[in-house]
């Protein structure tokens, strides 16, 4: 049987980005989902005064974004409360759901918009190029500037990134709408309103499917995206006493926070008497592969060497 020799769960957090605080998140959210509302409101009604169904896409669009936005609002906010004796994580894993049905939301949206361009495909009618043009070029102004607020926290947070990229299109889509609009008021050709709202649907659809598939991989325990497997065991290998190394498992905790627990065949010696040591270990961890929570379980046990301990 194998001696266990030690098991440690050494968490050490380096300091973390600003955007991390939760006041930071808060005030963002708060902005983008004012913003966005407003935009939606005015936009609704333009697109209802125009009869433009690009319009009408891009703010129906818009409306899920604020949904999705109220959403990973929560999540993040929940994200934060303290641990219970029944969630022992706390509520870390509300970001990875806000992130799937964000996902599901965009896909929800651009099905719609596929459905109304097909009626006007069949049924071109004329609309009113230039509100659409100003209401269309307000809304670049406003997701650009709500994009703007998420871009840094997207990089190490995927329902940020969600939150991120709801807003990144929308800002993509009101181009479009604007280019359209222009190309319609000089050539009269009324088939380009449904053509471009057919290409929004392929852009949000091309998004959508990215971000399902990377939050579906987290609720999964998948290892999470831009974390080298091969690498972290190797780090693990060139550790002190280090002979073998099983039960490797890393996932992601939340959208933001990634777990590792490992086992450690050191048959001469401990982590404690190792150069290395906890404390190195779990920096090296976080600064090398962004994991935060580190179990490590020490065994003396020669025996797994020789088998296939996975």
């Amino acid at each position: 049987m194998t001696e266990i020799d030690t098991a440690v769960d050494y968490d050490r957090h380096l300091p973390h980005d600003p955007l991390d605080q939760a006041g930071h998140v808060n005030t963002i959210f708060f902005v983008a989902v004012s913003a966005n509302l407003a935009f939606t409101v005015l936009e609704a009604t333009y697109a209802y005064i125009a009869d433009s169904v690009s319009l009408l896409g891009d703010a129906g669009h818009n409306l899920g974004d604020v949904l999705g936005l109220l959403l990973a609002w929560g999540a993040a906010y929940l994200a934060g409360k303290k641990t219970s004796r029944m969630y022992s994580y706390g509520y870390r894993r509300t970001t990875i759901l806000a992130a799937i049905i964000n996902a599901l939301v965009l896909v929800f949206a651009a099905s719609l918009i596929a459905f109304e361009s097909l009626e006007k495909f069949i049924q071109p009618t004329p609309i009113q190029e230039i509100p659409v043009i100003v209401v269309a070029s307000i809304g670049i102004v406003v997701n650009t500037g709500a994009a703007w607020l998420f871009i840094k926290g997207s990089k190490k947070d995927l329902n940020l990134k969600a939150a991120f990229l709801h807003l990144a299109y929308d800002a993509l889509i009101s181009v479009g709408v604007v280019v359209t609009a222009t190309a319609i008021l000089y050539t009269g050709w009324m088939w380009l309103d449904p053509l471009a709202a057919v290409m929004i649907v392929v852009i949000i659809t091309w998004g959508a499917w990215g971000l399902l598939r990377d939050s579906v991989n987290l609720i999964l325990d998948a290892v999470p995206q831009g974390i080298d497997r091969t690498s972290v065991e190797n780090y693990l290998h060139s550790i002190d006493g280090v002979t073998k190394i099983h039960d490797v498992h890393i996932w992601g905790m939340s959208t933001n926070e990634n777990g590792l627990t490992a086992h450690l065949i050191m048959p001469d010696n401990s982590l404690w008497e190792s150069e290395t040591g906890y404390a190195e270990i779990s920096r090296q961890m976080q600064e090398r592969f962004n994991i935060h929570h580190i179990t490590l379980q020490v065994e003396k046990d020669q025996d797994c060497a020789n088998e296939d301990c996975d």
